[in-house]
C-alpha cells in the first residue's frame, strides 16, 4: 500500500487554548494549509495516535507531524515523545516540542528521544513562523515514498 502524496496531518498536543490558537495562526501565516487536529491532553492524543489497542497500527498509513507541548495536565510530554518514538508506526513522524522551559537537560533529553525541533514559548512570531517554515522542509521530505 503506497501512501505517497498523502497530505500530512498536524497533531497539536497543547492544553493552553491561547497558545493553541497562536500556534495555529502562525502555521497558517507560514503558508501551511494542512489539517490541524488539536488535543488538550496526552491521553486523548495517544488514543488517537496509538488506537484503543495501543499498537499504533491505526497510524500505519498516516502522514503525521506532531506538535507537542511538554506541560500537559495529565502526563508529561516527554512520556508521549517516548511512546511515539518507541512505536514502529509512529517513530518516523517528526515531532516539534513546544515548551515554556529552557532547561538544557530537558531539551537534550527530547533530542535524545528523537524530537526534531525544540521551540521555547512564549515564542516570538518571527521565530515561530521561521521554525514552521523549516517544517515545510519536513513536509516535503515526509512525502517521499519509502524504499520498497
Amino acid at each position: 500500500m503506497s501512501n505517497t502524496g498523502k497530505p500530512v496531518q498536524i497533531i497539536m498536543i497543547e492544553d493552553d487554548e491561547g497558545h493553541a490558537r497562536l500556534i495555529e495562526k502562525n502555521i497558517r501565516r507560514a503558508g501551511v494549509s494542512n489539517e490541524i487536529i488539536p488535543f488538550g491532553n496526552g491521553t486523548d492524543a495517544l488514543n488517537h495516535l496509538l488506537g484503543e489497542d495501543g499498537t499504533g497500527e491505526i497510524s500505519a498509513g498516516r502522514q503525521l507531524l506532531i506538535l507537542l507541548d511538554l506541560n500537559l495536565p495529565d502526563m508529561g510530554g516527554v512520556d508521549i515523545l517516548e511512546r511515539v518514538k518507541a512505536n514502529v508506526h509512529l517513530k518516523r513522524a517528526p515531532v516539534i516540542v513546544l515548551t515554556t522551559t529552557d532547561d538544557a537537560g530537558e531539551i537534550q533529553r527530547c533530542y535524545d528521544l528523537g524530537a526534531n525541533v525544540y521551540i521555547t514559548k512564549p515564542v516570538d512570531y518571527d521565530g515561530f513562523a521561521n521554525a514552521i517554515r523549516q517544517l515545510g522542509l519536513f513536509f516535503s521530505v515526509i512525502k517521499v515514498p519509502e524504499a520498497q
